[in-house]
């Protein structure tokens, strides 16, 4: 019995990737992150070539201040889960 080989699709992996499922799942996933964050903190959907990613940044210097004392960001990061 021989080692079967597979040839993986890097196109079908980009297309998955940028899809429209991905990306919803993407989105609510930051949303669910921004909620967490409290007010001052805003999530930003984006597509690249290759991916689609979403962000979750401050929005202002209130925020800003909170994320730096608290580490607001990454203690949300569960919410996403």
């Amino acid at each position: 019995m021989g080692i079967e080989k597979i040839k993986w699709s890097m196109k079908g992996f980009r297309e998955l990737r940028k899809s429209r499922e991905v990306m919803s799942d993407l989105i609510k996933r930051g949303d669910r992150i921004e909620s967490a964050a409290g007010p001052g903190y805003v999530a930003s959907p984006f597509t690249g070539r290759t991916r689609g990613r979403v962000s979750v940044m401050t929005e202002d210097q209130a925020a800003r201040e909170d994320n730096a004392r608290n580490n607001t960001l990454i203690r949300s990061l569960d919410a996403g889960a």
